[in-house]
């Protein structure tokens, strides 16, 4: 990986991506349109990698992209994290690749290994509630204790739930597994694994916090929401006791960089909170470079 954080004026830490060169989608026709309803999206729905990267590129950002491998509990099948990875590494310089597992798949460890070791994964990105999977079951002990062993972070989704939405019974999407709460115990008992929980909790905005004030290995990314519709307490987090655990992060292709940072520009944050904020929390979470401005109050 050859990213510049002199030439990157930003790390977005949530970008998905939703075809592959194969014309295939990460979910199902009525999903993706229920998806993009609920976030109002007016643009390409389904990006791949080189458009990503070009647009990020564009941007001087850089982006950690991914997508999620939700096969047994969906019956869709999943893009290749492994392809996503390979063909990341031809946009190096903007692009992060993260892998994705499904844990209902009893194989889903040996891939895990084999995404970093043989493909490049820099982390992992989990959706406990389209995956079906209450992640502190100890069942799925044994893939947090590899992402530990590997050194890289856990991404999961966290709160309010846009696929689904609107649909009856949410298509049998249940919330309560993307309770941020489920997380500290993974945490707690897996202390060299970071742990991102995805997007503002809301409803659990409270928990969120409480977890990532409590615990070292515990960070909150700003995705999934327009900054404008933050909950007061994450904005005051942000500005302050958590000022560097927080990441900048958009949920792309539904909200874009350039809504993100618009937005963030009428929160009242100080102005020297931003540039931890939207680089330097990122680059030490992701060991970009350990000797970046990231330590800076």
């Amino acid at each position: 990986m050859s990213i510049d954080l002199d030439a990157v004026t930003a790390i977005d830490v949530h970008v998905h991506i939703e075809s592959d060169d194969h014309g295939h989608h990460s979910l199902d026709d009525e999903l993706m349109d229920a998806s993009a309803a609920y976030f109002k999206a007016q643009h390409n729905r389904t990006p791949g990698v080189e458009e990503i990267a070009q647009t990020y590129r564009e941007q001087s950002m850089a982006a950690v992209v991914f997508t999620v491998d939700a096969h047994t509990a969906t019956g869709h099948p999943a893009l290749s994290s492994a392809e996503i990875c390979d063909r990341a590494r031809d946009f190096d310089d903007v692009l992060i690749p993260f892998g994705s597992v499904d844990p209902l798949d009893p194989g889903a460890v040996a891939l895990a290994r084999e995404l970093v070791i043989d493909h490049g994964a820099k982390g992992f990105k989990f959706h406990p509630s389209l995956q079906a999977f209450a992640p502190n079951d100890t069942t799925f002990y044994p893939l947090w204790e590899a992402l530990e062993e590997l050194g890289v972070p856990a991404l999961f989704h966290t709160g309010q739930n846009g696929i689904g939405a609107g649909l009856p019974g949410g298509r049998g999407i249940k919330l309560r597994y993307s309770n941020p709460l489920l997380l500290d115990d993974v945490a707690a008992d897996f202390p060299g694994l970071t742990v991102i929980l995805a997007h503002p909790s809301v409803p659990w905005q409270g928990e969120a916090i409480s977890m990532a004030t409590h615990k070292a290995n515990v960070y909150i990314d700003l995705s999934g929401w327009r900054p404008k519709y933050f909950p007061p307490e994450l904005v005051r987090a942000a500005g302050g006791l958590l000022r560097r655990k927080v990441l900048f992060g958009t949920d792309y292709p539904l909200i874009t960089a350039e809504q993100w940072l618009a937005d963030v520009e009428e929160l009242g944050l100080k102005p020297e909170v931003l540039p931890g904020i939207l680089k330097d929390n990122a680059a030490r979470v992701l060991r970009l470079d350990r000797s970046d401005g990231a330590e800076r109050d």
